[in-house]
């Protein structure tokens, strides 16, 4: 058995999950949380943090309903492969990546973003006509611990 094969045996899968109100403050608090998360598991966190900041950003600009929050899980393989949901109550609204935009643009870059951090991303359908935006991560660097 190979040293690979064995880290990834007695690897744990990580699990972290948190509904979040549908708001400008629950969007930056998605970010937030992913940090302490990512950091608490040791993990570098900043590539996941700018997917998330954007998959929150489009539920709360694109995906919110009045009344219906949004939903962040995270999921560290053992292959150290990250995958990053975001669940919101839109399933109409299906985000695709958009024309190239002007430089002074205000916005339009947020799929752009999460397609260049990301090893690939989709969208399937989620629960209550809702749908849940995906990204997934190959964690390469381990943090290293603080002196």
């Amino acid at each position: 058995m190979s040293q690979k094969s064995l880290a990834q045996i007695t690897a744990p899968t990580r699990h972290f999950a948190v509904q979040l109100s549908a708001t400008r403050r629950g969007a930056r608090l998605a970010r937030l949380l992913t940090e302490r998360q990512l950091d608490e598991w040791g993990e570098p966190y900043e590539a996941a943090a700018q997917v998330v900041a954007e998959l929150a950003s489009n539920a709360v600009l694109h995906g919110r309903v009045r009344g219906r929050d949004f939903r962040l899980r995270l999921t560290l393989r053992p292959d150290r492969t990250l995958r990053i949901e975001v669940t919101d109550a839109r399933g109409d609204r299906v985000p695709r990546v958009p024309a190239p935009v002007e430089r002074d643009a205000e916005g339009g870059r947020g799929l752009r973003i999460v397609e260049a951090y990301a090893n690939r991303w989709g969208v399937v359908e989620g629960p209550a006509h809702g749908k849940t935006v995906w990204a997934e991560l190959l964690m390469t660097f381990r943090r290293l611990p603080a002196e």
